[in-house]
């Protein structure tokens, strides 16, 4: 129930959180059966769309790559490993609407190409985990810019069920785990959480 709202006004916002929530749904269902299709073909190809469409860091024919290599994968468990996050974070964003979705998602995306053709390794690098990140960093700090205290409570409720692969923008040794595409991901997120704050209302004199 919420206090001082007309019954119409609650039914209406009810109804759009509603088809926010199917849209949601929709989306990154269809998104992630995409990346399986993707996959399926990739791994009927011997993976071989990764060596032409995955990034290469310091590349000038690969900046293009920042536009396709999170639809790849290196193997099914690569891509099983980000389905369920992915949907999850993904979903919360978009019942915040469609302009805040895409806008998480086009600087998460950015973001995370952005680091690996700038500071990345040596190979190529494929994967949504940066879109991950994006959308999770996203989450755990708009409510503290929204002033908004159920996205504060529910950004402490998901710190503390995956507060932990917040480790994964820290740089490691590990060279099959691109810690810079979680990093800047994580970036995009925040910044555009920044972009999407309400504007401060000027002082009436």
């Amino acid at each position: 129930m919420v206090l001082g709202m007309p019954e119409e006004s609650k039914e209406e916002a009810r109804e759009s959180l509603a088809g926010r929530a199917k849209g949601g749904l929709l989306f990154m269902g269809g998104f992630v059966v995409l990346l399986y299709v993707i996959e399926i073909l990739n791994t009927l190809m011997r993976h071989g769309l990764n060596s032409t469409f995955g990034l290469r860091s310091r590349s000038i024919d690969g900046v293009l790559d920042i536009l396709t290599f999170p639809l790849l994968h290196a193997n099914f468990n690569h891509l099983l490993s980000n389905t369920l996050p992915l949907i999850i974070f993904g979903f919360l964003v978009f019942l915040s609407g469609i302009r805040v979705f895409i806008t998480a998602l086009v600087f998460s995306w950015l973001g995370s190409g952005l680091a690996v053709w700038l500071i990345g390794g040596g190979g190529v690098t494929v994967g949504a985990s940066g879109l991950v990140f994006g959308f999770f960093a996203f989450l755990l700090v708009r409510g503290f810019f929204n002033r908004s205290w159920w996205q504060i409570l529910l950004s402490v409720v998901l710190f503390m069920a995956y507060g932990s692969i917040l480790f994964g923008v820290l740089p490691t040794v590990m060279g099959y785990i691109s810690w810079q595409a979680h990093l800047g991901g994580a970036i995009g997120g925040v910044v555009a959480a920044i972009l999407l704050r309400p504007k401060p209302k000027p002082a009436v004199l």
